[in-house]
């Protein structure tokens, strides 16, 4: 499987990029709002040394990326692929956060269906991990097609072991949604 993590994925709206080390202040000015992580289960994430944490984590993943608006040129938040699993044909993708400034819009859908046609073209299955009680994102996966699957412990870089919930969504579920 020739599955890349960090390729340049691109639609009208948004550009989606391999993240940089270069990229922390600007991906940070994003990041650096309680509000943003009220919800998640680790919600310090908005404070530097938590947040800086959280980057050397994305960088060391090698399937990360920071999210671009195509027309103003404004950061838009975050996400990546991990947990690539070539025997089960599957592979994970979240740590995804937006600005508050593209709640409620269609920059999650975008980022998503960029991220997935990406992955199904490699494997058969998308496994989302999201908090237990970020009720926001959940429904957000759920409008996605994905389905709740199972209930785990995750411990998030170099943080503490927190509830999460695993969704799921495959290759037929998300073409026939599409």
């Amino acid at each position: 499987m020739n599955f890349e993590l960090q390729p340049i994925l691109e639609d009208d709206l948004l550009s989606v990029v391999p993240l940089r080390a270069t990229d922390f202040e600007k991906l940070y000015e994003v990041a650096n709002d309680p509000l943003l992580w009220e919800q998640h289960p680790n919600q310090n994430r908005y404070q530097r040394p938590v947040f800086e944490n959280f980057f050397k984590g994305a960088m060391e993943s090698g399937g990360a990326f920071i999210v671009y608006e195509k027309q103003s040129g404004k950061v838009v938040g975050s996400s990546r692929f991990y947990e690539l699993d070539e025997i089960n044909k599957s592979v994970a993708v979240g740590y995804t956060f937006i600005g508050r400034d593209f709640w409620g819009k269609k920059h999650n859908r975008a980022l998503k269906t960029l991220m997935f046609n990406h992955a199904f073209k490699f494997v058969d299955k998308i496994i989302l991990h999201i908090g237990a009680t970020n009720f926001r994102s959940q429904k957000a996966t759920e409008k996605l097609g994905a389905k709740k699957v199972s209930e785990i412990e995750v411990a998030y870089y170099g943080e503490p072991k927190k509830w999460n919930f695993v969704y799921e969504i495959t290759k037929t579920e998300w073409s026939s949604a599409q």
